[in-house]
């Protein structure tokens, strides 16, 4: 399985490798009030790309710190709930 794994991690990384060599090609980014970004496309890609990483991890971040706290919060009532419940008869025999 791990033979499996890593031959499709190296021909990933041939196949990005390749298309990265492919678009070297200088790219303008125009924005506002004219200003210009020029930089090789595959720069530009990968720019975008993490930028769009970055933002769904502050997305889910925030659901993620609410469970969390949710959990906290849920581990300390039934801890509370332990030791408020009376103990168990003891067992006759």
């Amino acid at each position: 399985m791990r033979l499996i794994t890593w031959t499709v991690r190296i021909a990933l990384f041939i196949l990005l490798l390749a298309f990265a060599a492919r678009n070297t090609e200088p790219a303008t980014l125009r924005f506002y009030f004219d200003l210009a970004w020029e930089a090789p496309l595959v720069l530009l890609l990968l720019a975008f790309f993490a930028a769009g990483v970055l933002l769904g991890l502050l997305a889910a971040a925030g659901g993620m710190l609410r469970q969390r706290r949710e959990l906290g919060r849920l581990r300390r009532e039934a801890r509370a709930a332990a030791r408020a419940a009376p103990a168990p008869p003891p067992a006759e025999g």
